[in-house]
């Protein structure tokens, strides 16, 4: 197994390997807990509040614009300083700053089922393990999700701002897969949802880096 240094000096897959596990990590059979999460749509739709095709597309961009203004920096913080002790302290961040408790109920469920699935399939990278263990054993860590997407983002050879684009795109393509579980949109209609929210991905994507300059 070929393992190279990365530019955070942590251990990262070879370029041939790498890219098989970020096609992985992307992959919608992933079993993170993320077709768990509809972000709020069933919840807007049982209560009438988005009903037809305007206002689910309405809903869509509420919630690329709340992942890019609260999540986001949290994973450009943790590509700005990728250490252990960053990914920490972010986490403790996050959980003081999700009020809303179905979020963050929702952000810790898929942020541990990430690291926990990313341990055991992306095995041949020993650290996700011993930094899952020994965060387990403190107990004082919630495993939120956008600090550790970047982490293993990192670990995986993806740079600070494809991380930040495959965040964007995992909110677009959850929150559009629980319209088409609603039967609010075919599966046809969700290519074109997706076309027409691509530009606000990509907006909070270069605001972020430019910040970083």
């Amino acid at each position: 197994m070929q393992i190279s240094e990365g530019c955070d000096n942590g251990p990262r897959l070879s370029d041939s390997i790498a890219q098989w596990s970020q096609w992985q990590l992307l992959d919608s059979l992933l079993p993170t807990g993320g077709f768990a999460n509809s972000f709020g749509l069933e919840a807007s739709v049982q209560s009438n509040l988005v009903s037809n095709p305007d206002e689910l597309k309405t809903f869509i961009i509420y919630v690329l614009e709340n992942t890019g203004g609260l999540l986001l920096p949290f994973v450009h913080l943790a590509s700005v300083s990728p250490k252990l002790e960053t990914w920490l302290n972010l986490d403790k961040i996050l959980d003081a700053t999700l009020t809303n408790e179905v979020s963050r109920k929702a952000s810790i469920s898929q942020g541990s089922a990430l690291m926990r699935v990313g341990s055991a399939v992306f095995s041949e990278l020993p650290s996700l393990k011993t930094m899952r263990n020994a965060s387990l054993g403190s107990g004082t860590v919630s495993f939120h999700h956008a600090p550790i997407f970047r982490l293993i983002c990192g670990t995986l050879g993806l740079d600070s701002t494809d991380s930040q684009r495959a965040y964007m795109y995992i909110t677009m393509r959850g929150v559009i897969s629980a319209a088409a579980r609603l039967n609010m949109i075919s599966h046809h209609g969700c290519y074109s949802f997706a076309s027409s929210t691509c530009s606000l991905c990509r907006r909070y994507t270069r605001e972020m880096e430019e910040s970083r300059c």
